[in-house]
């Protein structure tokens, strides 16, 4: 439930407008394709985790098979994206308030300092209510699209007219076809759909405080990918076929749009209310994995030792106040700019995404090449098709980064950003570790502290 909460959010049920809007039908074949490949990077993670099950996840893997630098790295692009993710999502939370009339002249960034406020005091009182909240938001979101492809797929086959229109495949035909705008704007679009399955990853952090994750999390990495894939692409794919895709705009949730068409009273409100929750959630599911990804570089020495500290609840305080603080200065964006920070920092925690995939792959590869020389045992949950399927996972990351520079001006902006990222990842190591970035050697304090089990549950 919490990866399916991660995944399922603002990307799918507020960024799924704005690209129908762009792309037309042809949306459903991408986030077919990208579908493929977030399933990869879980198998990926999910060997990994049978490998070793820790709350540290990819960024404790980075340490064991790609040493400090490494694990430095992924820890931080790991923290941008869901940095800058809470920012969509606290973004997204105002702009689904204003949809009821009575909210429209509280300001933008009012109810996004709300939703802060709200998301961090149940992080901070403990684990548990962290679990139970993450499950009722998750389990509003599932039952909604289930209920969305329930009522479409009666409205399809029912033959009913939805604002005047008769649905079916002609609505595709007579709009454009395929590809209305040809094929390299809903390629372009990639970038964007790999920001709507992010989080899945966060099942890997889970994994360190599962009771017996070696049991659980090969049926979890399954059983999840089945449901995105079936709620991702069924539910685009609906939606094409049940109104004109020019009908969908950036900006609105493309289920409010055609629970709205209905007419029935109240239906546009309801399914307001749950994109409001699926925010809310994806907030949740990222100010809980930032904590613990934090805490865990903080045990390598590649963050301040105050992110390490935990109360008596077993949360990684510091970490998360850290990660509060930041989603604060989406609070200020949301007040200078607030018709412009959702693209703004959607295309930059696109950036911590794809880097995150990666360094996934990659440690697979090295633990499966540390298997093949007998340094580590074989586990039961094997990536299939690897290496092959491992090399061409990277490859589609690596080709999604060029996409992305030539979605102008945004994307153009984000690619050129990367040397800045580079930068600062230098400059961080060097405050950090007092050393160059490039030097063979480590200070003292990592040795003793990158051998420690960031299980979760190790006192600070």
């Amino acid at each position: 439930m919490i990866a399916i909460g991660g995944a399922i959010g603002t990307g799918l049920f507020l960024g799924a407008g704005g690209r129908l809007e762009h792309a037309g039908p042809a949306l459903a074949v991408v986030y077919l394709v990208c579908g493929l490949f977030s399933y990869l990077v879980m198998r990926a993670l999910g060997e990994l985790v049978m490998h070793r099950p820790t709350s540290g996840s990819f960024v404790a893997y980075a340490r064991e098979f790609l040493g400090e630098r490494g694990s430095f790295v992924a820890g931080w692009m790991s923290y941008l994206n869901w940095a800058m993710t809470g920012i969509v999502d606290i973004t997204a939370v105002a702009l689904y308030m204003h949809y009821w009339g009575t909210f429209e002249n509280v300001p933008q960034w009012a109810f996004a300092m709300i939703a802060l406020v709200i998301i961090g005091a149940m992080n901070l009182v403990a684990v548990g209510w962290f679990g139970e909240l993450e499950f009722w938001f998750a389990l509003i979101k599932v039952a909604a699209l289930v209920l969305f492809l329930v009522i479409g797929t009666v409205m399809l086959f029912s033959g009913h007219q939805i604002a005047g229109q008769t649905p079916g495949l002609h609505l595709i035909v007579q709009n454009g076809g395929l590809f209305p705008h040809g094929l390299l704007p809903a390629v372009i679009l990639t970038q964007g759909v790999v920001f709507a399955y992010a989080g899945i990853e966060i099942i890997g952090t889970a994994a360190g405080e599962m009771e017996d994750p070696r049991k659980v999390i090969p049926k979890a990495v399954n059983s999840v990918m089945y449901r995105i894939a079936l709620f991702y692409v069924g539910s685009v794919a609906l939606l094409v076929v049940l109104m004109p895709w020019t009908a969908y705009h950036a900006g609105v949730s493309p289920f409010v749009t055609f629970f709205g068409a209905l007419g029935v009273p109240g239906v546009g409100s309801v399914m307001n209310f749950v994109v409001l929750t699926a925010a809310l959630s994806s907030l949740n599911s990222g100010l809980y994995s930032t904590g613990r990804v934090l805490r865990s570089l903080a045990m390598g020495g590649s963050a301040p030792l105050f992110v390490s500290k935990m109360n008596a609840a077993k949360i990684p305080y510091g970490g998360i106040l850290i990660t509060l603080v930041v989603y604060f200065i989406g609070v200020i964006l949301n007040y200078l700019v607030p018709s412009q920070v959702f693209e703004i920092v959607l295309n930059v925690a696109s950036l911590g995404i794809l880097s995150t995939w990666a360094i996934i792959v990659i440690c697979q590869i090295m633990l499966r090449r540390s298997i093949d020389r007998g340094e580590n045992s074989p586990v039961s949950f094997r990536m299939p098709f690897a290496p092959y399927s491992s090399w061409l996972t990277l490859a589609f990351l690596a080709a999604v980064v060029v996409l992305t520079g030539f979605d102008y001006p945004d994307g153009t902006y984000t690619v050129a950003a990367i040397p800045i990222i580079a930068i600062a990842l230098v400059i961080g190591w060097v405050v950090l570790k007092g050393s160059s970035p490039f030097s063979p050697t480590f200070p003292s304090y990592i040795l003793t502290h990158a051998v420690e089990e960031d299980t979760g549950n190790d006192p600070a």
